[in-house]
Order: structure tokens, then C-alpha cells, then sequence
């Protein structure tokens, strides 16, 4: 079943340059997807127009079939809670005011989840493997892969069909990498992932498909091991001698 559809989708900021240019991919249930290419390729622009945050200059974007209308409150209603997202800096992303309770529980309150907040944040932080105790603290008491995986448990929280994660490894040290690569491995067996990131290896490690992305156009997609093992395009070839470890597993 797919869940999102972006049809030629183009986008650009006022009569600037074109972002995004006829952009075609499918999100399909259950089948996690890397979107990856260097900085400037469009890639959190995507992650912004199928999250609602931004409306393309040009063609369509669907959810489960129906049109992504910001405008549309009921039907946003319903989406937020189907789609979470996860975001680069586990920094700034948690409000450093609040107890990490509140934070986690902040989609359940805003959707008006019917539910036991507390047995839910309790849930979530310990599907991310952080002890009881981490609800009464605040976010300036842990590291960032802590931060990063109190920032996944509120995604999560909501039970949603689809989290997309804007390069949520690319500020912590190899070690927590490797944690979230194995956490979020264990949550895509509950839920879809978009990862989207520069690091080829990182998306391929947890992603059934990948679209590579140079200059706001998709140049490659398809399963990942086929773009591993035989890349067809001269960006795919630049971008995966760059990352030297993938030869541990392509």
C-alpha cells in the first residue's frame, strides 16, 4: 500500500532557483526509504513538502491517495498523527524548558489522543531504551544520543504509520550511531521509515529503497542492493566511493 506519492513535484523560494525539479517517488508501507544526496541537493526541502511545512510550486503530493492540503484541518488532523518526524540537531530540537515528559507527550496532548499519557511516554522511552526516570529530567541532562532518542520516542509515541528522520546521526560520534542504527532498525518493524541524509552507508545499513538525489533531481532509484552492487549513475559511483565501508556490505 502506498502511503505517500509526489508526482513531478518542483519547488523553488519565490523567483529564485528551482529547488526541486519534477520530482516522482512512492512511499510504500513497509518499506523503508533513504533519500540521499550532498548538501544542497534538495533533500530536506522533500522532507518539508511531505511533512505539509511547504506546498510545491508544482505537481502533487498524496497521502494514502488523498491530496496533502495543508488548508485541510480534519484531514491534517489525521495526518500528523500518521506521519512524525525526527530532526537533524538533538540540540535545538527539545524545548530545554520543558521536562522531558512533556516533550514526549506533546504530539498525544496536540492531536487530542485519547489515551494514559503517562503509560504512553513510559512506552516510548522505553521502546528507545531510556530508564523511567528520564520523564522528570530535562533535556540539558543527557548527551545528544540521548537527546536524539528522547526526540524518536516523541515521534513514536503517537503510534504513527510513517517517521521521516532528516540526518539524525550526522551530529553524534560513531559509537551512538551505531545505537541508533540498531534502534531504529528495531522500530522500523513497526513502522515506515523516510531516512534522509548525505551518508550513503547510514541509509543503507536500514532502507529497502533508495533515490539519490543531485541538484533537486532524482538521478537513480530502485532497490538498494541493486544500487549498491551495480550504480548506474556517475553521482551514485561518487557518492559510494566516498563512503569506503560500504564495501563491508553492499
Amino acid at each position: 500500500m502506498s502511503l505517500v506519492d509526489l508526482a513531478a513535484v518542483s519547488f523553488a523560494y519565490g523567483r529564485g532557483r528551482s529547488v526541486l525539479d519534477g520530482v516522482d517517488l512512492r512511499i510504500e508501507a513497509g518499506r523503508n526509504l533513504g533519500i540521499v544526496g550532498e548538501s544542497g541537493s534538495g533533500k530536506t526541502t522533500i522532507l518539508r513538502l511531505m511533512l505539509g511545512l511547504a506546498r510545491p510550486t508544482a505537481g502533487r503530493i498524496a497521502f494514502r491517495g488523498e491530496p496533502l492540503d495543508p488548508g485541510n484541518r480534519p484531514f491534517m488532523r489525521g495526518f500528523r498523527r500518521a506521519v512524525q518526524a525526527v530532526f537533524q540537531d538533538p540540540y535545538s530540537s527539545l524545548d530545554p524548558r520543558q521536562k522531558v515528559a512533556d516533550i514526549i507527550a506533546e504530539p498525544l496532548r496536540s492531536l487530542k489522543v485519547e489515551t494514559d499519557v503517562d503509560a504512553a511516554v513510559a512506552g516510548a522511552l522505553a521502546s528507545v531504551d531510556l530508564p523511567p526516570d528520564t520523564a522528570g529530567r530535562y533535556p540539558h541532562e543527557f548527551s545528544g544520543g540521548q537527546r536524539q532518542r528522547i526526540a524518536i520516542a516523541r515521534a513514536i509515541v503517537s503510534r504513527p504509520d510513517l517517521v521521516l528522520a532528516d540526518e539524525v546521526v550526522s551530529a553524534l560520534d560513531l559509537t551512538t550511531r551505531i545505537r541508533i542504527v540498531d534502534l531504529l532498525k528495531t522500530l522500523s518493524e513497526k513502522t515506515t521509515l523516510v531516512l534522509v541524509s548525505h551518508d550513503i552507508g547510514f541509509v543503507a545499513l536500514l532502507c529497502h529503497d533508495l533515490v539519490i538525489l543531485e541538484k533537486g533531481r532524482i538521478v537513480e532509484q530502485g532497490p538498494a542492493r541493486d544500487i549498491l552492487s551495480a550504480p548506474r549513475h556517475p553521482y551514485t559511483r561518487r557518492l559510494l566511493a566516498s563512503t569506503p565501508r560500504l564495501a563491508d556490505f553492499a
